[in-house]
């Protein structure tokens, strides 16, 4: 057979090499984007860093202060003087039990949802539809009076209970979608090789659905660590507080906002969540990397 030309090789070379700058260039314009976005994201939480060391008179100042040269700690002694711990602890058991209780439950109803045919199904999910349009602030009044006569007010248990009902119908939702994009068949493809049902379950669906419990309890976090007004109608004791509560009441003795105490509080409120984010992430990804194994 005849030799391929090699004539045809320098006229490749150029072609390539032309079509791959502009694909370079504009990765490269992409990047310098995404970099410019990101700064402007992360300069709030900076700025709050920032504030955090000034003192009261450089905060308050015309002149903006971009670094905090001369800095000092005071603002956060002024916070551990506080009931910062008593409040950080609160806030710690209220979320754990919110997420523990919001992912078996909302796990449950979205593998019935996404894996049986019930009588009543449908009307169920209208229902959790239902429950998502309903304003909070019109359920506060009911709320109280419910604890209250549980005399459950200012109590971890009652908080809970009203968070998981907030966080549960939206986490339905989630993982109802998860639950259906894993095929029936990997089931029914590890039963075929010796598996039981439960068996097939633990070992090739749930990691594949690991990504969606993690995606749902970032979720349920964020709500019962962030949320604030029902926490103010239910936790009304100065010692049964939450950390958002807590940041509304940090002032001075004139009664005026101490920026910087509530800028360091900030900071120390944002810790747990930060590292809550760097856990999950790690098992977000090895969730994938197990569900994509067989066995």
């Amino acid at each position: 057979m005849p030799k391929p030309s090699s004539t045809r090789e320098p006229a490749v070379a150029p072609r390539s090499a032309s079509r791959r700058s502009p694909a370079r260039i504009r990765r490269r314009v992409l990047g310098i984007v995404a970099v410019l976005i990101a700064l402007v994201w992360a300069f709030p939480v900076y700025w709050m860093l920032n504030s955090s060391f000034l003192p009261y008179n450089r905060i308050r100042s015309t002149e903006p202060t971009f670094f905090p040269i001369g800095g000092s700690l005071d603002a956060y002694n002024r916070v551990f003087d506080s009931n910062f711990l008593s409040s950080l602890r609160m806030s710690m058991a209220v979320t754990l039990i919110t997420v523990a209780a919001a992912l078996l439950f909302a796990f449950l109803a979205a593998l019935a949802l996404s894996r049986f045919r019930f009588r009543g199904r449908k009307s169920f999910i209208l229902a959790v539809l239902i429950i998502q349009m309903i304003p909070a602030e019109g359920l506060f009044i009911s709320h109280f009076k419910m604890l209250e006569g549980w005399h459950l007010l200012n109590s971890v248990v009652g908080l809970s209970l009203l968070y998981v009902a907030a966080v549960v119908p939206f986490t339905i939702w989630m993982l109802r979608g998860f639950v259906a994009g894993v095929p029936r068949d990997l089931e029914e493809a590890a039963q075929v090789d010796g598996c039981s049902r439960s068996q097939a379950f633990f070992r090739i669906t749930l990691p594949l659905l690991a990504p969606g419990l993690v995606a749902s309890g970032v979720y349920a976090f964020l709500q019962a660590w962030n949320e604030f007004t029902l926490a103010l109608v239910i936790m009304n004791r100065p010692d049964s507080m939450t950390l958002p509560l807590w940041l509304r009441t940090f002032a001075d003795a004139n009664r005026a906002s101490d920026w910087a105490g509530i800028m360091a509080g900030s900071v120390l409120i944002a810790v747990p969540v930060i590292i809550f984010f760097l856990f999950v992430q790690h098992r977000m990804t090895s969730g994938l990397v197990t569900g994509a194994v067989k066995g």
